[in-house]
C-alpha cells in the first residue's frame, strides 16, 4: 500500500517543524552575551574595569594605613547621630557626633587584591583636610591621589592648596605637600615595593583659633555666681563682672588666651605648630622570621618635633616630642604570630624653660585649671591663668587635659587593626558655663593600620617566573586553543543527530511499504 502524497508532505513538514523548534534554542545559546558584561576602558591606556588575570596572582592582600596630623572636633559628643531607619529606638543605640569635625594634613596608603575595580588594588592619597558637619562628611578638591593598576615606577609629588571654607576662622594650615606611590603588577600583583605609600608634610598650624560656644556668656556666668552655684560668694558679682570686664578679649576667644582667626593680628591659638609635620602612611609585604612567604605590614608614623599651647601669650606652654609614634600592624596568616607594634610616645611639657610634668605610658594623663583673675586677687594678668593651683579669688572656667591617645587593637583571625593618638588635648568647662561635653577637643598625630594575609603568607617565590605559553607555528599562525570543555563537542553532535533524523523521516515517507 502506497502513502499519498498528501500524507508524505504532512509528516515531512511535522518533522521539519520539529528539528527547527528543537534546534532553536541551541543555535541562540552560542550568542546570548553574558547576563553582567565586564566594563570595557574606554580611553586609551585605562586600566580594565575588572580585574581578571589570566594566572591567580598572589594572595589575597588586604591592608591600610592611615595618619592624619590632626583632628579638631567642636563640642565633641553634642550632634545625635542620625539612623536611616525612621525609629526613634535605632536613633539611641548609634553614639553622638560633633558638632563638627575637621582631619588636617592626612595620609592613606590602601591595598585590596579583592576589589572588584582593577584600579582600586592599590590606592595611596594625600589630602590637605577633610571635615564633617552634623555627621555629613562632603567631599573636598585639593588631594593628591594615585590607584593602580597600572603599575608606577615613580611616586607622584606636589603642593596641596586647600579650598576656603567656613573652617578658616578655626584652623590655619601652613603650606603642603603631597607625595603618593601606589604600585599593583598584573603577574607579580602585591609583590612589588611598595604596595602604596603616601606622606604628607605641614610646615605649620594653628588650630582652635576661637570658642564659638562660649560667645557672650559673659553675662550668664555672672548671674550664675550671683545665685550662689559657684564657691564665691552671692556679693561677689560685681567682683565677677569686673573680672571679667578687665580680660584682653571676650569668653569666646578665652579672654585673649586666643588670636579669633579673623585677621587682626592677635596672637594665640589652643594648638600651635611653628615647625615642619610628618604624616606617613605605607603598606607592604615583609620577611617575618620562621616564614617563608611574605607577610602584609600596613604601617603609620607621625613626625612632629614640638608643639605649642596658647602661643604668644603668658600662658604659653611648650610640648617636646620626646619619642616619636609609630604604629604597625602585621598580618602573616597565622593569628598566632599576626601582631600590633606601638611604640608610645613620651611628652614633656613645659613654660618658660621650667618643667611642669611628663606624659609617658605610666602617666598618660594631666589636667590644667583655667581660672579668671579677680581683681582681689592682686594677680597682674589680662588673660585668664592655665595651671594656677589654689590661688585666692580665681574664678574656674574650665579645665586643659592632656593626655595620650589610648592605644586600641583587634585580631580576628588572621587579620589585625589598631589605632592610637600622639595627644589628645581637651578643654572641659565648668558647671557654670552649662555645657554636657567638652567645648573643643584637639586629637593629634591620628593612627590607623589594619592589615589581612592569606593562610600561611603571600608566596611571591613563583610569582616572578613568566607564564608558559605556546611558540607561534611557522608561517607565523598561532597553534589552535585547546578544546578543555565537552561544550566544543555537543553542537556538531546535535547537528549530526538532526540531520540523520531528517534523513530518516523522508526516506519513511517517500519509499512506499508493502504488505507480506
Amino acid at each position: 500500500m502506497r502513502i499519498p502524497p498528501v500524507h508524505r508532505i504532512a509528516i515531512c513538514s511535522v518533522v521539519s517543524l520539529a528539528v527547527a523548534c528543537l534546534s532553536l534554542p541551541a543555535a541562540t545559546a552560542q550568542s546570548t552575551p553574558p547576563s553582567t558584561p565586564t566594563p570595557t576602558p574606554e580611553l586609551p591606556g585605562q586600566p580594565p574595569g575588572r580585574s581578571e588575570p589570566e594566572k591567580p596572582v598572589p594572595g589575597p592582600v588586604v591592608a591600610e594605613a592611615g595618619t592624619g596630623i590632626g583632628l579638631l572636633r567642636v563640642l565633641p559628643n553634642a550632634v545625635p547621630g542620625e539612623s536611616i531607619l525612621d525609629a526613634p529606638e535605632f536613633d539611641e543605640k548609634l553614639p553622638r557626633q560633633a558638632l563638627l569635625e575637621t582631619g588636617m594634613g592626612l595620609a592613606t596608603a590602601k591595598a585590596n587584591s579583592k576589589a572588584y575595580l582593577a584600579q582600586e588594588h592599590a590606592i595611596a592619597e594625600s589630602a590637605p583636610f577633610g571635615f564633617a558637619v552634623g555627621g555629613d562628611a562632603p567631599a573636598l578638591p585639593g588631594s593628591l591621589a594615585q590607584t593602580a593598576v597600572p603599575d608606577h615606577a615613580d611616586p607622584r609629588s606636589r603642593g596641596l592648596e586647600p579650598p576656603s571654607s567656613p573652617l578658616d576662622a578655626l584652623l590655619d594650615l601652613g603650606l603642603l605637600k603631597g607625595s603618593v606611590h601606589a604600585r599593583w603588577d598584573e603577574k607579580l600583583g602585591p609583590c612589588v615595593e611598595p604596595i602604596a605609600d603616601a606622606e604628607t608634610s605641614l610646615a605649620s598650624i594653628s588650630a582652635l583659633n576661637v570658642l564659638p560656644s562660649l560667645k557672650s556668656r559673659e553675662d550668664e556666668l555672672a548671674e550664675k555666681v550671683s545665685s550662689g552655684a559657684s564657691e564665691l560668694a552671692a556679693d561677689r558679682t560685681d567682683s565677677v563682672r569686673e573680672g571679667l570686664n578687665q580680660l584682653a578679649g571676650p569668653l569666646e576667644r578665652l579672654g585673649g588666651l586666643l588670636g579669633g582667626g579673623d585677621g587682626s593680628g592677635a596672637s594665640g591659638s589652643v594648638l600651635r605648630v611653628p615647625e615642619l609635620m610628618h604624616a606617613r602612611s605605607n603598606v607592604r609585604l615583609v620577611d617575618v622570621a620562621g616564614q617563608s612567604n611574605k607577610a602584609v605590614r600596613a604601617t603609620s608614623r607621625f613626625d612632629v618635633a614640638s608643639i605649642r599651647l596658647f602661643a604668644g601669650t603668658s600662658q604659653e606652654l611648650r610640648i617636646d616630642v620626646i619619642s616619636q609614634p609609630t604604629l604597625t600592624a602585621t598580618a602573616t596568616g597565622d593569628p598566632k604570630t599576626s601582631t600590633v607594634d606601638y611604640s608610645a610616645p613620651v611628652l614633656r611639657v613645659s613654660r618658660g624653660g621650667e618643667e611642669l610634668f611628663t606624659l609617658d605610658a605610666a602617666n598618660p594623663e594631666f589636667e590644667l585649671p583655667i581660672g579668671v583673675p579677680l581683681p582681689a586677687s592682686g594677680l597682674d594678668s589680662d588673660v585668664p591663668l592655665v595651671g594656677h593651683s589654689d590661688e585666692p579669688n580665681v574664678l574656674d572656667i574650665g579645665v586643659l587635659r592632656l593626655s595620650l591617645g589610648e592605644l586600641t587593637e583587634h585580631k580576628e583571625g588572621t587579620a589585625v587593626r589598631a589605632g592610637a593618638r600622639l595627644l589628645d588635648l581637651k578643654i572641659l568647662p565648668n558647671d557654670l558655663l552649662g555645657f554636657s561635653s567638652a567645648l573643643a577637643q584637639v586629637s593629634f598625630g591620628e593612627q590607623f593600620a589594619r592589615a589581612n594575609a592569606p593562610e600561611g603568607g603571600v608566596d611571591c617565590s613563583t610569582s616572578a617566573q613568566p607564564t608558559t605559553s605556546n611558540p607561534p607555528a611557522p608561517g607565523g599562525e598561532s597553534p589552535p586553543l585547546a578544546k578543555t570543555s565537552g561544550a566544543y563537542h555537543a553542537v556538531p553532535l546535535f547537528w549530526t543527530g538532526t540531520a540523520l533524523l531528517l534523513l530518516g523521516a523522508v526516506l519513511v515517507a517517500a519509499l512506499p511499504r508493502r504488505r507480506r
